[in-house]
């Protein structure tokens, strides 16, 4: 069965929802299975390097992150 490409955005507010108390966290873990959180992690991890967290290596920039309040 061919399933749907994870979308982040509904990934998201399915966790918000979690967040602010409004759904139980069974509830929230199975809309993210359901949502393809698997999926999206798995492709994360396929793209991401073996060096270990931190500060960037040498010639390397740092990512820009903006929190969102």
């Amino acid at each position: 069965m061919d399933r749907p490409t994870p979308d982040a955005v509904k990934l998201l507010a399915a966790w918000m929802e979690w967040e602010r108390g409004d759904v139980t966290p069974g509830r929230v873990m199975a809309n993210l299975k359901t949502g393809g959180l698997r999926d999206l992690l798995e492709g994360l991890a396929a793209g991401s390097t073996d060096r270990a967290p931190g500060p960037p290596a040498q010639g390397e920039q740092a990512a820009s992150w903006t929190p969102i309040t």
